[in-house]
């Protein structure tokens, strides 16, 4: 738009730019304040019917929410009133600056034309266009001057087509940045409403434990009075029982000296009628007999058949002598030596329920499982074929042993009962049930006359399986045994427990000759290496120990934590050491050059793990349910 400074501005018709076409504008510097004159010259053709142009309204498409619309109506305000701004400041600037004459040589048509042809790239357009306007011009047909100027609103408009698409540009940049904007808010809406049921779960889940842990408390004082009243009438039946024990040996030793005197008397008074010697002690015999069934009688019924392991039976097994010599140590495979590591060679799915234990045939390619499903099965090593099935166990089965001369089996099992399997007989054939609470492990004798348990009561128990009773009763941990086993072709037991000690017995006499003590959690097992000068053992969280047996001290210290570690089994060469551990994993230790490599192919956590006596193959089970040979 032309900005005047004079009021007599009037429209310039087509006859006057003719005009001003053919002749210069000339000022009359008398008469300036008659004359109109611009800051920018403008020719602004007059409108026939006088109406102002209506511009068609541009509907805004509503591509956001209202926030976003919100910023967007902020930003084009902000916009416009910079527009202003910079208007009113180049009106003012325009006032401030003096009169003077100021002409702006409006473009003509032809160049124009020629403009426009080269800006399309139309070049044989415009040569042509050239050629024709030259011969036009040059024959006087048209002339230069009266070919007419461009009207200033096509400028204008070009102009406004410029200003307009640096608009939609700058509208096109705000929209994608509102759009990535809207992104991001609605990533973190979500990222917030995720972490948000997170720590609600979270809550919910410590709410439940701590109303889980009161709770548990609540039911544990109920049962601390009865404790303590158990403990003191066990405390009680146990000084009651000593006391029979004496007054029993005391009447003994009595009734033996009467005995002694009453055979010689009635000797020398064989054929002649009793005197009052004579009488009086058929009187005292009798009265002590009494008194012996009397204290038996009261002793089975405090002490039930504890007092039993102490008395000897003429079917009880004598224990063989401590030779020393292992013949298993020169029955090694010919690799045996120089296995650094297994690889997968079967996998059975063997049970219906986790595998807690498992038992390698002394002489044949045979392991027998045991399972939480109250079943044992026996397999064909390695083709994986199953042999026999038993079941029996009223709950769980945890532990199994092979009798040395292959024949038999034991069994152990959370009702606090040892099973003896005979297999040609193709049946239980015994049941020991002296245990008071759940057997967590079994171990045959290298005798065969011999078998030995360890409990949940706290006890280490040794059976006779001639007499078929319990002949010992270790009593020495201060929580549950979780395993037992002897060295073999030796009269020596080790068991671990949950009080974190490690105890070696003497089987003969049924007292602890050492006691292992390091572990800083409940331990789950411990075993000797084949030579018997070394023991390795695991607890709860991972931690394993190989302990030298002359010096009862720590050789090395492993830790393969936090998970459990479940089993430890010796390489019968002794330079391998695998354990069963919690995270789905069998730890293979290298004891001589301390190498540790993982073997990972259970689904759940490991339970056990074994090598045969030949060193040919190992065995693994766990929660999986599924028996896994390695060799």
């Amino acid at each position: 738009m032309a900005t005047m400074a004079a009021s007599n501005t009037r429209d310039l018709g087509s006859k006057d730019l003719g005009m001003r076409n053919n002749s210069s504008i000339k000022i009359d510097l008398a008469n300036i304040a008659d004359v109109p004159y611009y800051v920018e010259k403008r020719y602004v053709r007059a409108v026939d019917n006088g109406d102002e142009f209506q511009y068609e309204e541009v509907p805004v498409e509503e591509f956001y929410d209202d926030d976003k619309e919100e910023t967007l109506d902020a930003l084009i305000r902000n916009v416009k009133d910079q527009q202003r701004e910079s208007q009113v400041i180049s009106t003012s600037t325009s006032a401030s600056i003096s009169r003077g004459s100021l002409t702006t040589q409006p473009e003509a048509v032809d160049d124009f034309v020629r403009n426009f042809l080269v800006r399309m790239g139309m070049k044989k357009t415009m040569q042509q266009f050239q050629v024709e306007w030259h011969n036009l011009s040059s024959s006087g047909r048209i002339k230069t001057n009266e070919a007419g100027y461009l009207p200033d609103v096509v400028k204008h408009n070009e102009e406004l087509s410029e200003k307009m698409k640096l608009l939609e540009s700058e509208v096109d940049r705000y929209r994608k940045s509102a759009e990535k904007a809207r992104d991001e808010f609605i990533k973190m809406k979500k990222e917030r409403d995720y972490h948000r049921q997170h720590h609600n779960r979270i809550a919910q889940e410590k709410n439940n434990l701590i109303t889980f842990v009161k709770r548990l408390k609540s039911h544990l004082s109920t049962y601390e009075p009865q404790l303590d009243e158990l403990k003191v009438k066990y405390d009680a039946a146990v000084r009651e029982k000593m006391m029979y024990k004496l007054e029993r040996d005391r009447m003994q030793n009595e009734l033996n000296a009467l005995k002694l005197g009453t055979s010689t008397s009635y000797q020398s008074n064989t054929d002649g009628s009793l005197g009052p010697t004579q009488t009086k002690l058929r009187d005292l015999r009798l009265q002590e007999e009494k008194k012996r069934v009397t204290i038996t009688s009261e002793q089975k019924r405090l002490t039930g058949s504890m007092d039993e392991t102490n008395q000897s039976y003429a079917q009880d097994s004598e224990f063989p002598t401590d030779t020393g010599n292992n013949p298993y140590l020169n029955r090694f495979a010919e690799d045996a030596f120089h296995r650094s590591t297994l690889t997968l060679a079967k996998e059975l799915l063997a049970h219906e329920g986790p595998i807690s234990c498992a038992a390698i045939h002394p002489r044949k390619h045979v392991a027998v499982t045991v399972s939480d499903d109250r079943s044992w099965k026996m397999w064909a090593i390695p083709e994986g074929d199953m042999i026999m099935k038993g079941e029996g166990h009223a709950d769980w089965v945890s532990g199994v042993d092979f009798h040395p001369t292959g024949n038999k089996m034991a069994t152990c099992s959370g009702d606090t009962t040892v099973k003896i399997w005979d297999f040609s007989q193709k049946k239980c054939v015994h049941t020991f049930t002296n245990h008071l609470l759940p057997v967590w492990s079994v171990n045959f004798h290298s005798c065969g006359d011999f078998l030995t348990s360890a409990s949940q009561d706290k006890t280490v128990r040794l059976w006779d399986l001639n007499s078929l009773r319990c002949r010992t009763v270790m009593r020495g941990h201060q929580d549950s045994v979780h395993s037992a086993e002897f060295l073999m072709f030796s009269n020596i037991i080790l068991s671990s427990s949950v009080d974190k000690t490690v105890m070696l017995w003497d089987a003969r006499t049924g007292l602890a000759e050492h006691t292992y003590a390091g572990h800083g959690n409940a331990c789950n097992q411990a075993t000797f290496n084949l030579r018997g000068d070394a023991i390795a053992s695991c607890d709860t969280k991972g931690v394993v120990k190989i302990w030298d047996v002359r010096t009862v001290k720590t050789i090395v210290t492993l830790d393969f934590g936090p998970y459990s570690a479940n089993s430890v089994s010796f390489h019968p060469a002794g330079q391998l050491l695998s354990t069963a551990s919690g995270d789905r994993s069998i730890k293979l230790y290298n004891i001589g050059s301390e190498e540790l490599i993982p073997l990972s192919s259970h689904t759940d956590e490991v339970q056990y793990v074994k090598f045969d006596l030949k060193g040919q193959y190992m065995i693994s089970t766990g929660r999986d349910r599924t028996l896994r040979i390695w060799s």
